[in-house]
């Protein structure tokens, strides 16, 4: 087979089996449920989140404990959607590239949009993909000066 074939399937098949998924937990996570993110996730080290809003953590019990936390502050998605921008496979680690937009509450406030910008690596454990690293920022419209 064509190198180039077959990585294109490699890609293909992780993608096929990430992003539904992935796009569950999210769905769930912005509805205040952080169950389905922390299935997604490994909970075997070496873990990391830089996450939109907080200071960088490490670990699954720092790791975990913010999705608690960041759940807690979501409600009331109505819709999500990612924006897939770059993807790769290498053996058991791969990563993912895009956008998040999201239209929720935070804090209880009034619904609105939300977009973040986000990496997230995943290792494949027991033949399945785990994210065992997210960094996510908001975009910003404005032009730097």
């Amino acid at each position: 087979m064509n190198p180039a074939v077959a990585a294109t399937t490699e890609i293909d098949e992780f993608l096929a089996d990430v992003l539904p998924r992935q796009e569950e937990e999210e769905r769930a996570l912005r509805n205040g449920d952080p169950g389905p993110r922390i299935r997604m996730w490994s909970s075997n080290e070496p873990l990391s989140l830089f996450g939109a809003e907080g200071p960088p953590v490490s670990g699954w019990e720092r790791v975990s404990d913010r999705f608690r936390s960041i759940a807690s502050r979501f409600s009331d998605c109505r819709e999500y959607e990612f924006e897939l921008l770059a993807a790769g496979v290498s053996g058991d680690l791969a990563y993912t590239v895009g956008f998040e937009r999201a239209t929720m509450s935070l804090d209880g406030g009034p619904v609105g949009p939300i977009v973040l910008r986000v990496t997230h690596i995943y290792r494949r454990e027991d033949g399945e993909w785990k994210i065992v690293h997210r960094h996510g920022d908001p975009l910003r419209s404005e032009t730097p000066g």
